[in-house]
């Protein structure tokens, strides 16, 4: 279906890097596999491929299994651009995550884009990215937090009980023991162990001073969206302070 001179390129290339920012209903479909021509080649007018024109360099494209793709860089610069901003962040840490690519990386390349449509999008996401965060709705909580203008915490956060890394926390303010964990389980599809493994842990960590704000999966809209947000920002009010008025 790709044309030689044709190029797999953003939701297509992603997937193709093992990354799937394609939305769920359109997986009961076949979504159009993206490309894009090389230079001075006519985009592609096939049946369902979205054929575009992009001006590549040799170092953005792969071969994945026989096939010319976007570099898992390149191409989270792309998504960054071109999807929903959510989402575009989502795709970019994913990608980071599993090429090992970093935000400096990222950053070198926005010279690339000085004229693109989507560059203002990409070059606030650049600066929050992190390859730490392990899911795109953790990605999600953070972009969250940063665009409420509250401190960064920091991605998989550690607790060591005697000498022994034992609870690891999605998002931390070490300093502050505060931590903001995202479930995306129901607590209905959750095993008995999975619960009682998450009452035990989080009783833990209250009974040793840290708050614990779990965001869930409807929590990123409206009231509840604002609610958690407003949980956080509460948190992080030091409960001491040395000044004297």
């Amino acid at each position: 279906m790709v044309r030689p001179d044709q190029v797999v390129i953003d939701r297509t290339a992603a997937w193709l890097h093992g990354v799937d920012v394609h939305l769920y209903a359109e997986h009961d479909g076949v979504p159009s596999v993206e490309t894009c021509a090389l230079r001075w080649r006519p985009r592609t007018t096939r049946a369902g491929v979205d054929g575009r024109s992009r001006d590549l360099q040799p170092t953005d494209v792969t071969v994945l299994g026989g096939v010319r793709v976007t570099t898992a860089l390149r191409t989270a610069l792309d998504l960054g651009c071109c999807l929903r901003r959510r989402e575009g962040f989502a795709a970019m840490t994913a990608l980071a995550r599993l090429d090992g690519f970093t935000q400096q990386d990222v950053v070198r390349q926005l010279g690339r884009y000085r004229r693109r449509r989507g560059v203002i999008q990409l070059r606030e996401l650049a600066g929050l990215l992190d390859p730490r965060v392990e899911s795109q709705r953790e990605a999600w909580v953070l972009l969250a937090i940063a665009d409420a203008g509250l401190p960064l915490p920091e991605p998989q956060f550690w607790i060591v009980i005697d000498g022994v890394p034992t609870y690891r926390l999605d998002f931390a303010y070490p300093r502050l023991r505060v931590c903001v964990e995202y479930d995306g389980v129901e607590a209905h599809e959750k095993t008995a162990e999975q619960r009682d493994r998450d009452r035990v842990r989080r009783r833990w960590l209250r009974d040793h001073g840290w708050s614990v704000i779990v965001v869930r999966n409807g929590d990123f809209s409206d009231d509840r969206l604002s609610c958690w947000l407003a949980r956080v920002r509460a948190a992080l009010v030091p409960a001491y302070s040395n000044r004297r008025w």
